[in-house]
């Protein structure tokens, strides 16, 4: 999740943390496509393809209070 790492970095200034943390949520649930995906096409068992569905679904949970909430995460300013 090299966007995760990107609004970390960003902490400073909330809109361009929030932005990058939008497109974190959109890669999560790109994964989540992928994993469908796989189960469907019988690259990946069916047990670990819910598995990992549902770590996603925990993933964008966090993402989402963090996007509603970003004020915790910000960096304090001096």
């Amino acid at each position: 999740m090299r966007s995760l790492a990107e609004a970390w970095r960003k902490r400073r200034y909330e809109a361009a943390f929030v932005a990058k943390l939008n497109d974190c949520e959109a890669e999560a649930a790109e994964t989540q496509t992928w994993i469908e995906f796989s189960v469907k096409c019988n690259y990946l068992d069916v047990e670990i393809g819910r598995e990992l569905y549902g770590v996603y679904n925990q993933v964008l949970g966090c993402l989402v209070n963090m996007i509603t909430n970003p004020s915790p995460w910000l960096m304090k300013k001096n």
